[in-house]
């Protein structure tokens, strides 16, 4: 199968499990299924990285290695809907610690644009949580930006916000990996 021509086009949940299947037992396909996430036609790429998010836990360690390239491509992305799809697969992996900087500071500015999906301003908020998690100084700092975020948030981005506000004096981590 031409993953590309296939992606190029709409796609269904058939599809999906048909190059899930196709790429269970090998690294190449896999492979082939990733240059087309991080590669220039947008609309190919989220195809691509929405495929990856039916990955299953096990499956889905093959990304792993693809952390910091990952995060590249979603601080570069400019469709909304693949950017929402990548910061969901960079959520089921181990976040760095120390954190990227650069992408605790994008992770930031997104959940506080209004601008942004609200799939993406979430995602951002849970990430930027885990990143801070384990350093007392910037899991204050997220918890004082969180309590200013009040007005007119929808429903999603109230949940994750009072889901995380509710973590912080425990510490608790609110992904679901298994390593």
């Amino acid at each position: 199968m031409n993953f590309k021509a296939k992606l190029s086009e709409r796609i269904g949940m058939d599809d999906i499990h048909e190059i899930l299947r196709l790429t269970q037992q090998s690294d190449k396909r896999k492979q082939e299924l990733y240059d087309l996430v991080i590669g220039e036609d947008e609309k190919i790429g989220y195809h691509a990285a929405w495929i990856f998010t039916h990955f299953s836990p096990e499956a889905n360690k093959w990304l792993y290695e693809k952390h910091d390239e990952l995060i590249n491509e979603v601080m570069m992305c400019e469709h909304g809907g693949k950017r929402r799809v990548i910061l969901n697969l960079l959520y089921k992996q181990p976040l760095s610690d120390p954190p990227r900087v650069d992408f605790l500071d994008f992770c930031l500015e997104r959940m506080l644009s209004v601008k942004e999906l609200p799939g993406v301003q979430s995602l951002c908020m849970k990430i930027a949580y885990e990143l801070c998690r384990t350093i007392p100084e910037l899991t204050q700092e997220l918890k004082t930006t969180l309590e200013m975020m009040e007005g007119e948030l929808c429903p999603a981005i109230r949940s994750v916000r009072k889901n995380i506000l509710k973590a912080i004096p425990k510490g608790k981590s609110l992904q679901n990996i298994s390593i």
